[in-house]
């Protein structure tokens, strides 16, 4: 009962920020990019909050349960990303576009902003739909059973549509200070408490190298396309990650934009190898509890995925456990936000405002883009019943944004040779390969020997399925350029002119 109180007045205090800050927003711009004014340690824990989401929460703690510190691959991509974004980030502000589409729209042509377009909000449902499935399973454990996590998905989503229908922008980088900062505490306090619920350091050790020793391996006896395959998404979905593009157009300025970088790049860091540690530690703890494992001895990996908020509520003191939990909510609340709030932006932007409403006022354009978010919020809740694990839902839809995007965003930052025909040509073979395989394995996935399709076999692990998708949008991106006539230099030189600190 003091877990559920703990984090019902948590979730009401959010409510009530957002509440308050609703009176505030008067334009479409303070809805979309809250006024082009926010300063840079709210940027920091915004841009924090946005990354670390249930996808870290839930599929990252059941990726280190299955395959120990390797899991820090999955992180470093990010990593790795955050560092390449730093070099851009102040030119993204300084061109102050709204979404990433407008990026691709302003370097290539309105066809590339379309398919970039369809590419997010493809992906963002799925990203968006997956916090309402944490959001489920953490009411489920919360309530120690008593509500399904089928009802607490339901749940999960009239509260997140609901937080973020209030005030946008404006609303999301207010709560998210509160949120980081919980965050951050939370993983900081329950570290060492889960280390002494095993016993202390030693025995989960030992425990460890007794159980599964690879888990103490840096490649967890995986091969390098393994590692390569499970790097890729995470990197390239934090260099198209289209919610961070719409932050960096949130700040005061282009100053503040790239240290707000160098902020998320620590903060992640340190927050990611926190989760990992605690759920390594996790490993140790249940490595002999019947739930986590299947009847063949292989990882249950939906259960594995509930490590640290099994931890929070069965390991730790109450105290202790119930600032992990509310953590917990913060992570699922502040994320579901986050992409519920960029996909409504693009339909609102680039589809209605586009092509139907084009002289709409900005009271309009709130209100329109408060419907999309419910709209978007229902069609995110009703595609959970395609997905098993939430790692899937995030491997596949990091991908989507990864590979489709990354190649042509990177390009039009770093490439002058890059072709309006190329861009599209990449973000189209990107999309099309990652839905490609995510319906062959649909068709397949209860095949009883695996299939071959032009020399690949399915169902395909979803560790891999970065490689092939990547490669086709690389390939077409590099062939179609070097194939069209180069660019003028007004094309290029927006994002490739020198930045002022």
């Amino acid at each position: 009962m003091t877990y559920a109180i703990v984090v019902i007045v948590y979730v009401l205090i959010l409510l009530g920020i957002s509440v308050y800050k609703s009176r505030s927003v008067k334009s479409a711009d303070d809805f979309i990019v809250a006024g082009r004014n926010v300063p840079v340690y709210m940027l920091v824990a915004t841009l924090v909050c946005t990354w670390i989401g249930s996808g870290s929460l839930f599929g990252t703690s059941g990726l280190t349960f299955r395959t120990g510190l390797s899991e820090l691959w999955f992180s470093a991509g990010a990593w790795i990303g955050i560092l390449v974004i730093y070099f851009i980030a102040a030119r993204v502000r300084r061109i102050a576009q709204y979404t990433l589409t407008d990026l691709l729209e302003k370097r290539y042509s309105q066809a590339a902003k379309i398919l970039g377009t369809i590419t997010i909000i493809i992906a963002y449902m799925v990203i968006a739909g997956y916090q309402f499935k944490g959001g489920g399973r953490f009411i489920a454990i919360l309530s120690d059973g008593s509500i399904s996590p089928e009802t607490g998905m339901l749940m999960a989503a009239i509260l997140i549509i609901g937080f973020t229908m209030l005030a946008g922008m404006v609303s999301i980088v207010s709560i998210d200070i509160f949120n980081g900062t919980l965050m951050l505490l939370a993983m900081i306090v329950a570290f060492p408490f889960a280390i002494a619920a095993h016993g202390g350091l030693d025995a989960v050790i030992t425990t460890i190298q007794t159980v599964k020793p690879s888990h103490l391996s840096v490649t967890g006896g995986h091969d390098f396309f393994w590692v390569v395959g499970i790097t890729l998404p995470t990197f390239l979905l934090l260099m198209s990650e289209s919610s961070m593009y719409q932050k960096f157009s949130s700040s005061k300025d282009e100053k503040s934009a790239r240290q707000a970088v160098l902020g998320m790049f620590f903060g992640v860091v340190l927050v990611e190898v926190l989760m990992m540690s605690i759920a390594l530690v996790g490993f140790a703890i249940y490595a002999d509890d019947p739930r986590f494992f299947m009847a063949d001895g292989s990882v249950n990996r939906a259960m594995a995925e509930e490590i640290i908020l099994r931890i929070g509520y069965e390991q730790l003191p109450v105290v202790v456990g119930s600032l992990l939990l509310a953590a917990g909510a913060a992570i699922i609340i502040s994320t579901g936000n986050t992409f519920l709030m960029v996909t409504s932006t693009n339909v609102t932007r680039d589809i209605f405002q586009a092509f139907f409403y084009k002289n709409a006022t900005s009271k309009q354009i709130i209100w329109l883009q408060r419907a999309c978010i419910v709209g978007i919020g229902v069609l995110a809740y009703l595609m959970m019943s395609q997905f098993e694990t939430i790692l899937e839902m995030a491997l596949i839809s990091y991908t989507m944004i990864g590979a489709s995007l990354a190649p042509a965003l990177l390009a039009a930052f770093f490439w002058k040779r890059v072709t309006r025909a190329g861009g599209v040509a990449s973000i189209a073979a990107g999309m099309l390969t990652v839905i490609g395989i995510t319906v062959l394995n649909s068709i397949f996935k209860d095949s009883d020997h695996a299939v071959q399709v032009l020399w690949t076999s399915f169902p395909m692990d979803t560790d891999y399925i970065a490689l092939p998708a990547v490669t086709a949008s690389i390939v077409t991106l590099v062939f179609v350029s070097l194939m069209t006539p180069k660019p003028d230099d007004s094309e290029w030189q927006p994002f490739m002119g020198e930045v002022v600190d």
